[in-house]
Formats: C-alpha cells, sequence, structure tokens
C-alpha cells in the first residue's frame, strides 16, 4: 500500500494550512458570534481563486482535477481553521462533482466555471425534505412537465449556502405513480429563478457562519433543458453523489477533531496543577493517545474511500465507514477537549467550546451515524 500524497497533493494541502491559519482561524471566533457575511464571502472568493471550488473538476471548466485524495486533505486543513467555510467548500464541491459527473456539455460549459472562478459563491444540494430526510424517497416536490418546461413546486429543508448560492441541484418526483424512488428526477436550477423562496438562515447550534435555509419553489418554471441526468432517475444520482460527499463530512470531521485536540495538547502542557504541568498525569496522557490514535484511523479510513474513488473502484461502503468513524471519533476528540481544559474549555473566550458545537452535525448531516451502519451492514450481509 503506498501511503505517500504527489507534489500536487502536497502543495493543495499546505495551501488550504497556509490559507486557514492566516486566514480563517483568527476570524472564526468573529464569524461565529457575529456572522460577518462580507467577510465570511470574501474568504469563499478568494478560496475559489485558488481553485477550492472545483478540486476534483476539470480544468478545462476552470477546476484543478486534483482528485479525491486533495479534496480531504484540503477540507481537512479548512476545517481546522473555520468549519462554516470548510462545509460551503465541501458542499459547493460535491454540487460540481454532481454537474460534471451527470450534466451534458451545455451545462458543464455554463455552470461549472461559474462555481470554480466564485462568480456564484455556492451550489446548493437541495435534496432534504422536512418528511424527507434519512429516507429521501419519501420526498414530496414535484416538477410536472408543461410543454417544453417543468414547473417545480414543493419545499427544501437544511440547504447549505441556500441564501448566496448561484445554482441549485434539485430532485423532485416526475412520474408519481412509479414505485418509490423510481419516478424521482434531478434539476439544474438558477438561484435567480421566480417562485424560488430562500427563508431566512436556521439559528444553529453550530457552523453559524455558514447559512442554513429552507428553499421553497412555488410554480417555478424551468426548461426541460435544466433536467440534469435522465428523466426519473435522479435517486441515483443523489445516492452516488452523496457517497462522495461523505468523504468531505468526515474530512471535516477530522480537522475539527485535530484541532481541538491540537489545542488541549498544548493547553495541559502549560496549565499547572499540584505544582506540575497537567501533561505529566497518566490519565490525561492517555486520554490525548487514545485521541490521536482514533483520529489517525479516521484519516486512514478517510484516505481509502478517497483513494478508492480516485481509481474509480467502489467507494460507497468504504466512504461511509469513514464518515460514522471520523464523525463519531471526532466528536470524542472535541468533548476530551473540552475535558483537558476544565472550566476554561467551557468558556466562549477558548476555541473549544466552539470547534465541541461545531463538530456535533457532522454525525447528522449527509447522512446519520445510523444510516451510514445500515447502508455498510447492507453492503456487508447482502449476498
Amino acid at each position: 500500500m503506498q501511503l505517500s500524497f504527489s507534489e500536487e497533493e502536497i502543495m493543495i494541502e499546505e495551501t488550504a494550512r497556509q490559507f486557514s491559519n492566516d486566514l480563517l482561524a483568527p476570524n472564526a471566533q468573529l464569524l461565529d458570534h457575529h456572522g460577518d457575511r462580507t467577510l465570511f464571502l470574501s474568504h469563499i472568493k478568494q478560496l475559489a481563486e485558488l481553485g477550492f471550488m472545483g478540486i476534483n473538476i476539470d480544468p478545462k471548466y476552470g477546476g484543478i482535477g486534483a482528485g479525491s485524495v486533495a479534496f480531504s486533505l484540503a477540507i481537512t486543513e479548512l476545517a481546522r481553521g473555520c468549519a462554516s467555510t470548510a462545509v460551503t467548500t465541501s458542499v459547493t464541491n460535491m454540487v460540481a462533482e454532481v454537474i460534471q459527473a451527470v450534466g451534458n456539455d451545455h451545462q458543464k460549459d455554463h455552470y461549472l466555471p461559474k462555481i470554480c472562478s466564485g462568480e456564484f459563491y455556492a451550489g446548493g444540494f437541495c435534496l432534504t425534505e422536512s418528511s424527507a430526510g434519512s429516507d429521501p424517497s419519501a420526498m414530496k416536490t414535484k416538477a410536472v412537465r408543461d410543454g417544453n418546461d417543468f414547473v417545480l413546486n414543493g419545499s427544501k429543508v437544511f440547504i447549505t449556502s441556500a441564501e448566496y448560492a448561484g445554482v441549485f441541484v434539485v430532485w423532485a418526483i416526475t412520474s408519481p405513480d412509479a414505485p418509490r424512488g423510481k419516478g424521482i428526477s434531478c434539476f439544474l436550477v438558477d438561484a435567480t429563478t421566480a417562485g424560488i423562496t430562500i427563508a431566512k438562515a436556521e439559528d444553529k447550534m453550530g457552523q453559524k457562519a455558514s447559512a442554513t435555509n429552507e428553499v421553497t419553489f412555488t410554480n417555478c418554471t424551468i426548461p426541460a433543458s435544466a433536467l440534469l441526468g435522465e428523466l426519473d432517475q435522479g435517486f441515483k444520482i443523489a445516492v452516488t453523489e452523496l457517497a462522495g460527499g461523505r468523504i468531505g463530512i468526515a474530512s471535516l470531521a477530522l480537522g475539527l477533531g485535530l484541532a481541538a485536540m491540537d489545542y488541549a495538547k498544548d493547553y495541559i502542557k502549560e496549565r499547572q496543577q499540584f505544582g506540575q504541568p497537567l501533561a505529566n498525569f497518566q490519565g490525561l496522557q492517555w486520554l490525548v493517545a487514545d485521541r490521536y490514535t482514533e483520529l489517525e484511523a479516521a484519516r486512514l479510513l478517510i484516505m481509502q474511500a478517497a483513494v478508492n474513488k480516485d481509481q474509480g473502484l467502489p467507494f460507497a461502503t468504504s466512504a461511509s465507514m469513514a464518515k460514522v468513524f471520523a464523525s463519531e471519533k471526532a466528536n470524542d476528540a472535541c468533548y476530551t477537549a473540552l475535558q483537558l481544559l476544565g472550566g476554561a474549555g467551557y468558556i466562549k473566550e477558548y476555541p473549544i467550546e466552539r470547534l465541541a458545537r461545531d463538530v456535533r452535525v457532522t454525525t447528522i448531516y449527509e447522512g446519520t451515524s445510523e444510516i451510514q451502519r445500515v447502508i455498510i451492514a447492507r453492503d456487508l450481509l447482502k449476498d
């Protein structure tokens, strides 16, 4: 097994680390407390100019075509500095990859350069509904054919970056009488299309700088050319692209866990009790050793999924393994870090309080831990 990175992958990781250290980490607390949208979007625009909104997108469309391993390395480093920025980057890359994988030449030529360049600050992935979360086949949003158009009606919830996305990938029922999950299609919908209403951002526990909105489509007319892929084949697109997105969220969780443990490690080397640094106590040493071991194991699971994807091998199960393990161990790492800081960890002045809030959702979005286990078990137990 080759466990080394290419020069390009190392360069991308180092660039993401420098950007995170110089711009994201110093402003993460400010964005968390005050939600300065102008500052946040300026970071997104700069990341696009560096190529980070099209990491796995063909250079002919403005991407850098560096692959899934590079994508994972970048998201991990960005998450160390600001999870809100990292999730926006991850989801926007996922939207771009959907278009690249399934779109026709016109769709790719039209949308991908806008996403990769930052002309569109983000892309929106409109799948989840209030009654269709872990089970997206239960969606109620419909797209009814009307001559050369489709008319969209329905609502999507918990949509990352909705209020500043330039395009939405939207799933809707196109054949209501088809078996469940079989009559769903996928569409590309410009954010400026009449009939779209974006609700105010949700007031979330963490990742506050990243907007999460409900998006409602009311008699929203889109041309038939907006169909992404084949009619009634949208559910397959969703399942495939969510697997790739789980590599991104696993990487994000890893970055949060590492940031928390790195801070706590330095803290206990300085903080003294009973006449010596806290780091001298074996009980705390073992906590540190266990959390870093688990995070390193998470990194290896993520790399396996990313390599499988880059090599064109089946990767859905390995992505689910990486996502469930990385997100849960990152939660453990953030809460261990909080414990190591003691009372200071509970104070907003220190970054651990924010990291503990930011990491919590990683076991929920892009498929809950429970759904990941269903996917893994289904693959292990199939004939």
